[in-house]
């Protein structure tokens, strides 16, 4: 990552929790981006194992769910979820 999206990413996390989603899109993007690696390329995950990895880093896991989907960093049908963007580690 660069030094900016390291600046962005050290204002938004305290260790694993996320503090606040950022209203702005682009540092939201630097967020989601790191929430994307969570999740392995080419596997399928239910909503619930979802739901239990956005858990642990934000209360409010639906609106993350909803902004890794609308931006593009996972995509979903039939129940479940695949990783579709962002970088790989």
């Amino acid at each position: 990552m660069t030094a900016d999206e390291q600046a962005v990413l050290s204002r938004f996390f305290r260790g694993t929790r996320l503090l606040e989603i950022p209203s702005q899109r682009s540092k939201r993007l630097v967020v989601l981006e790191r929430l994307a690696l969570e999740f392995e390329p080419g596997r399928r995950y239910s909503e619930k194992e979802v739901t239990g990895v956005l858990a642990l880093w934000y209360p409010d896991y639906a609106a993350l769910r909803r902004y890794l989907v609308d931006e593009g960093f996972l995509d979903r049908a039939a129940g479940e979820y695949w990783r579709s963007g962002g970088r790989v580690d």
